[in-house]
């Protein structure tokens, strides 16, 4: 692929000398023994544009901080939401109305998973 980009243009004539790979990995990935992906299942992020069908990077190593995306484990199952931290309180938000915010209570089987870092999307 082209160093520089791919211009979204006219064609250049330099396109015919495009001979660097891009390895996704190198460019996707920072910590190779923490990273995972995940397929996207349901629409709760849907107004973050997140579509079901959607490849997550999910970086485990880095810390998790207010309104990063993340994936979380709650009570049995694993749900993609926005992490909100306040007042001491840890609330996952959905990007779609249609769900509401789960609020992490004492007594909960809480984790937070990773930190997801990039969307992969089919077009």
């Amino acid at each position: 692929m082209a160093q520089d980009g791919i211009h979204a243009g006219f064609p250049s004539p330099a396109t015919d000398y495009m001979t660097q790979a891009i390895d996704l990995n190198k460019e996707l990935v920072k910590h190779p023994a923490a990273t995972f992906y995940g397929r996207v299942v349901g629409d709760s992020m849907i107004d973050a544009g997140v579509d079901e069908g959607d490849i997550l990077v999910i970086d485990k190593a880095l810390d998790a901080k207010d309104g990063d995306m993340a994936v979380c484990f709650v009570d049995g199952e694993f749900t993609l939401k926005y992490l909100c931290l306040k007042d001491g309180r840890i609330i996952l938000k959905p990007a779609n109305e249609k769900y509401p915010e789960i609020e992490i209570m004492e007594g909960m089987d809480f984790k937070m998973w990773g930190v997801v870092t990039y969307i992969i999307k089919k077009v």
